[in-house]
């Protein structure tokens, strides 16, 4: 990895000189614009739409459109002399619980490494954050643009992310917010037993990007000019009237079946395991007068 930032961490009166790195990677196949007849790339020239003259890079500026084809250009200068104090520290404004921060905020994920002698203090940082079970919010400025963020543990190093400003969060304005739905209690009751039923534990590594696999694919096959055979996709099922609870229901059932399949397919793996829970289970259905009071009280 290639460090994009360098700087320090100013926590109160220490300062840990540290590096950034991208925490993340796309993994996008990426295309080029091509010829479609011969391949060739496609290549486009700066054009200036006054004057229609080629414009090399350095007599691009920044502008502002005000409006009424009006335009405020602004030069290095005058973004040199923006406060940005912050441009080679990150500082520690302070630490909250981290439930308190809407996941809507975050934006990119940065790792922090220790640059010379400052892992000592580093590690005491990192130390410090995970015993006091919260997040540092700082303030940081990449590519001269401050920006609010936060510090966190993951893996033993410290995790900024980068965050958006409250106002540039959306609010949410949709009509059915105003009308007077409710919801009945078995409807949510049967919607709460859909959610048992397909609860799990989170394991990134069980979901793939099938997209991507059958793109690559198909990219694979064009190199070596062999036929690409597609996966049969699933009909989609047409949209119909029918009964919220009905579709509750049988969102349930179909849940409960897949879980029992892939609970059947564990046991050929491991077969000894599974050989004595099924006697325990099989134990309660002798009890004959339990089924019989059970049936007189439904």
């Amino acid at each position: 990895m290639r460090a994009i930032w360098k700087g320090a961490v100013s926590f109160g009166l220490v300062s840990i000189a540290v590096k950034l790195y991208s925490a993340t990677e796309e993994k996008d196949i990426r295309f080029h614009q091509v010829h479609r007849t011969d391949g060739g790339r496609i290549k486009y020239q700066r054009t200036c739409s006054v004057d229609g003259a080629v414009v090399t890079y350095d007599d691009i500026a920044k502008g502002y459109d005000i409006g009424g084809g009006e335009m405020v250009i602004l030069t290095d200068d005058d973004f040199a002399e923006l406060p940005l104090s912050t441009s080679r520290a990150i500082d520690v404004l302070e630490f909250v619980p981290a439930e308190q921060i809407d996941p809507i905020l975050f934006a990119k994920a940065y790792y922090l490494e220790p640059e010379g002698q400052a892992a000592k203090p580093y590690i005491l940082l990192r130390d410090a954050l995970r015993d006091a079970d919260r997040v540092a919010v700082v303030k940081i400025a990449i590519r001269q643009r401050e920006q609010l963020a936060t510090l966190r543990v993951r893996d033993d190093v410290l995790v900024l992310n980068t965050m958006l400003w409250p106002d540039e969060v959306r609010t949410p304005e949709f009509g059915f917010l105003d009308d007077d739905i409710e919801t009945r209690p078995a409807e949510l009751a049967m919607a709460s037993s859909l959610i048992d039923s397909m609860a799990a534990d989170f394991q990134p590594d069980d979901f793939t990007d099938n997209y991507r696999s059958a793109l690559q694919e198909v990219i694979d096959a064009k190199v070596e000019g062999r036929e690409v055979v597609q996966p049969e996709e699933a009909e989609d099922a047409a949209p119909a009237a029918i009964d919220l609870m009905a579709a509750l229901k049988a969102s349930v059932e179909r849940a409960k079946q897949a879980r029992a399949s892939s609970e059947k397919a564990e046991p050929a793996k491991k077969p000894a395991k599974k050989t004595a829970p099924a006697k325990k289970a099989a134990a309660p259905r002798k009890s004959t007068t339990t089924g019989k009071a059970a049936k007189k009280s439904a």
